[in-house]
């Protein structure tokens, strides 16, 4: 079992994770002024779906 295994299956560490990136976001939407919003938002997604923690997806077991 990979770390990202363990990540995945600690509800946690994913609701924790979340959390970070959605402050990540607000923070860099804040420093740009918004500017970069779609670029950022598209980013976050990408991020999160590697990481399995897609929003769209019911928590996983």
């Amino acid at each position: 079992m990979g770390i990202l295994d363990k990540f995945k299956s600690n509800k946690a560490a994913r609701d924790k994770a979340k959390h970070a990136s959605d402050t990540a976001e607000r923070k860099m939407n804040e420093r740009t002024g918004g500017k970069y919003e779609g670029q950022i938002d598209t980013a976050q997604q990408q991020a999160e779906r590697r990481l399995g923690m897609d929003r769209d997806r019911p928590d996983q077991p």
